[in-house]
Order: structure tokens, then C-alpha cells, then sequence
């Protein structure tokens, strides 16, 4: 018998020999395959990463004894042909905020649908992270990029950039944009606080250099001069949108003394610190004071009183981005795209009708 014949042995149940499948021989390094495609390993490489510039006859080859030894053969025959890396890189800056999981979850979803892989980047907010993640595709080590801020980064590529940006916005317009109506969203909140009866109403805002920000707080004025309501600068704060930002702002309006009946929020980890603030301050909420976020993450429905949000179509923003970038990646001629999406006010327990009025001579609450 065969050394190979005597592999294929192994003993059964009651000393009998069963013949076994051979198992496949695994090839893990790339100077493997160039050792026995009988190449360099920078050939392999640019084979694989760049395959424009490798000779048919050379590309064939490599081609054959990847699909031979079974090494990763779908991804690697589908780079031979088209040079992508099937590769897509989703940056955020805050991966702790919970607004961003399920566009997250939306982005991969699609991605995993048409053979994609996402990398997550978190940039906190460092123009040195983004262009790390930027010269990734310049590199080729990536297709594309979806940004969830509104700063583009630079990559020094010819043609069409592989970029989308979700949840943000930016004013390129050679830049595909997925995102919500953002003043609109942000004055019909405000709108539904002043048919509850409120009109001293205060706002938290978030960064000044964030579009969106800039936008809730335009809807929010836009509201109230709708309703023939002072804008009253007193009343706003500005926010960073962590909880700790929003518990501050109301510390700062009840510190200066300050009327207010409702609090409108850029986001709802910051509505959330302001009804923590207001609740340690023994005012009841919505009875006192009523709360409106912004984003309707996970959390806000199991706040107490739950919160009444504007509700984003978080997983819709992320499968929209795919879709565009995939678009982009098959055909760099598609027309760029700025997709608004709609939000929706959801009304739950931590608004109801303004039930004080200032008290005259006295602004605290």
C-alpha cells in the first residue's frame, strides 16, 4: 500500500478501516502561491491588488493555482478580474453614540448582500485619523468610503471619488449625500410644543460646525417665529451630544434663572441629561417641564418618562449609502445624489400641555 493509500486508512468501529477524504491542502501566504505558480511574491501581489498591469498569460497562471489549492478561491478570482478588494470603509466619530449602530447595521446589511465587507473606523472627530482611512483607498486596500461627518477627506485619486456621505451632509456637489430634512424635522418638533401652550422654550444645540446642527437649530427659530415667539438667545446652549452636555445646559438656565416650560434637544443622549438635570432639580417632568430629543435612539422609549423624539430612519440611511456607493463603484458616471429621507415626530410621555406661565416678577422656575 501507497504511503498516500495508508493516509486515506483510518480504523472503524470494531477494527475495520474506513476509506477518508483527503483533506484539502491549505495554503495561507501569498509566497506560498508564488512559489508554486513559480513567480514573485510582488507579481502575486500585483495580481491580485492591480491585475491591469500583469501579463494575461501571468494572471492565468496565478489564477489556476489559487482555484487549485483552495485558497480563498471566490475572493481572490473576483480580485483577478476586477482589482477590488470587495472592501468598504464606514467612518464615524463617536463609535460610542447609539444613534450611529443601527445606520451601521443598514450599511452592512447591503454590504453583505452584494459581497462586500465593512471596516469600521472611528475618527473622533481627528483629521489625521480620517486621511489614515482615506489613503486606504488610494492604497487599493479599500473600494470605498462612507462618511457619517461632513468633512470630505482627501484621496488622491483620478476620476470619481468612491465616497458617500450618510446622516451628514456636505455642500460638494460631486459628493452623493443620504440624510433627513433636518429644519423641517426640527420645526415640527417645536411646532408640537407651541400647540401644547408653551412658549418659553429652550434649546440645546449641538456643534456649530456640524450642517445638521446648524439646520436643527434654524428649524428651531424657524418654529418659533411661526408662532410669533421672540427668539430668546438666554435660552440656548450649546451641546456636544453626550449626556453630560445636556445636563450642563439646563444646570446653566436654572443657574441664570431662567423661565422655561419645554427643552428642545439636537439629540437624545443630550435630552436625556436634561431631563436628568431637571428631575434632580425636583421639577416633574412633563408636568414642569416637557422634553423633546432628537434621533429616537434604542434608549429614549425606556427613559421615565419615555421621550418624544424626532425618529430618523437610522437603518434606511445606511442601506440608502450602500446602495449609492455600490452604484458609484459600477459606474463612475452615475449622476451624484442628494437623497433626503423622512422623519417622523414620535409622541411619547415626556411632553404634555404647559400647565405655568411665567410668574410675574420672577424668571425661576
Amino acid at each position: 500500500m501507497s504511503t498516500e493509500e495508508s493516509r486515506r486508512k483510518r480504523k472503524g468501529g470494531k477494527g475495520q478501516h474506513t476509506d477518508v477524504a483527503p483533506q484539502p491542502v491549505r495554503v495561507r501566504t501569498v509566497k506560498e502561491i508564488a512559489a508554486i505558480a513559480k513567480v514573485s511574491v510582488a507579481t502575486v501581489s500585483r495580481a491580485l491588488q492591480r491585475p491591469e498591469i500583469v501579463s494575461e498569460e501571468t494572471r492565468q497562471r496565478i489564477h489556476e493555482v489559487v482555484k487549485r489549492l483552495g485558497y480563498t478561491p471566490n475572493a481572490l478570482a473576483r480580485n483577478l478580474r476586477t482589482a477590488r478588494t470587495r472592501l468598504i470603509v464606514a467612518l464615524l466619530p463617536d463609535i460610542a453614540n447609539p444613534f450611529f449602530s443601527e445606520v451601521i447595521r443598514g450599511i452592512e446589511q447591503v454590504a453583505y448582500e452584494n459581497g462586500y465587507s465593512v471596516l469600521l473606523g472611528e475618527t473622533q472627530s481627528s483629521l489625521v485619523r480620517e486621511q489614515a482611512y482615506a489613503d486606504m483607498v488610494a492604497a487599493r486596500q479599500a473600494d470605498g468610503i462612507i462618511t457619517m461627518f461632513h468633512r470630505v477627506p482627501a484621496i488622491p485619486i483620478e476620476g470619481r471619488l468612491p465616497l458617500v456621505n450618510a446622516c451628514e451632509y456636505v455642500k460638494d456637489s460631486a459628493i452623493s449625500s443620504v440624510y433627513v430634512d433636518n429644519v423641517a424635522a426640527a420645526a415640527a418638533a417645536v411646532d408640537y410644543l407651541v400647540t401644547l401652550g408653551h412658549r418659553e422654550i429652550a434649546f440645546i444645540a449641538g456643534p456649530s460646525s456640524s450642517p445638521i446642527c446648524v439646520d436643527r437649530e434654524q428649524g428651531y427659530h424657524l418654529a418659533l417665529q411661526r408662532a410669533n415667539i421672540a427668539v430668546d438667545s438666554a435660552l440656548t446652549a450649546a451641546g456636544d451630544f453626550s449626556i453630560e452636555a445636556g445636563e450642563r445646559a439646563v444646570e446653566l438656565f436654572l443657574s441664570q434663572g431662567l423661565f422655561f416650560s419645554a427643552v428642545f434637544c439636537s439629540n437624545d443622549e443630550m435630552a436625556i441629561g436634561a431631563m436628568r438635570a431637571l428631575i434632580s432639580r425636583g421639577l416633574r417632568i412633563p408636568e414642569d417641564v416637557s422634553v423633546v430629543g432628537f434621533d429616537d435612539i434604542r434608549f429614549a422609549r425606556y427613559t421615565s418618562p419615555p421621550l418624544t423624539t424626532v425618529s430618523q430612519p437610522k437603518n434606511a440611511l445606511g442601506r440608502e449609502a450602500m446602495m449609492m456607493l455600490i452604484e458609484i463603484l459600477n459606474d463612475p458616471e452615475v449622476p451624484t445624489r442628494k437623497r433626503v429621507l423622512s422623519a417622523e415626530l414620535v409622541l411619547r410621555g415626556s411632553t404634555g400641555p404647559c400647565r405655568r406661565t411665567r410668574p410675574a416678577g420672577a424668571d425661576q422656575p
